[in-house]
């Protein structure tokens, strides 16, 4: 399992990340987000946020990057960048974690304002598909 990603690709992922914030869609919040992730065949896929004027329907920018992996054929992340207006790292809500652990690779990493992190280590314990194989 290799989860070591040389700085060529963060920086590819940074300003993937960066070209997508500039597409969100932000008028309440004012707060652009935008997400980019290496995929386990080599493509780099991005999403940004989508706000709605109710709040709660809104989408982070991981939810339209999940959308984006599954419209352009599928695949799992390896690595994970994500920003903020000012192009600063941004850490995934708690919802977009169980989000990125589901479409994950085993070796996935992200980088975060402490630097690279693993799954394991941002969503510790947690629930996934595997937990459900046995219900059915």
């Amino acid at each position: 399992m290799r989860t070591e990603i040389d700085d060529v690709v963060w920086e590819s992922l940074r300003g993937a990340a960066t070209d997508a914030m500039r597409n969100a869609y932000a008028p309440y919040s004012k707060y652009p987000v935008g997400a980019a992730a290496l995929l386990d065949d080599g493509r780099i896929i991005s999403g940004c946020n989508v706000e709605n004027a109710s709040y709660g329907l809104t989408l982070c920018a991981e939810c339209t990057l999940v959308g984006a992996l599954h419209m352009g054929g599928g695949g799992r992340i390896r690595a994970f960048y994500c920003v903020d207006g000012a192009g600063a790292v941004l850490m995934p809500c708690g919802r977009c974690r169980q989000l990125l652990y589901e479409f994950r690779s085993p070796e996935m990493v992200l980088m975060t304002s402490l630097g690279i992190k693993t799954m394991d280590q941002i969503l510790p314990d947690a629930f996934g598909p595997e937990n459900l194989e046995n219900q059915q």
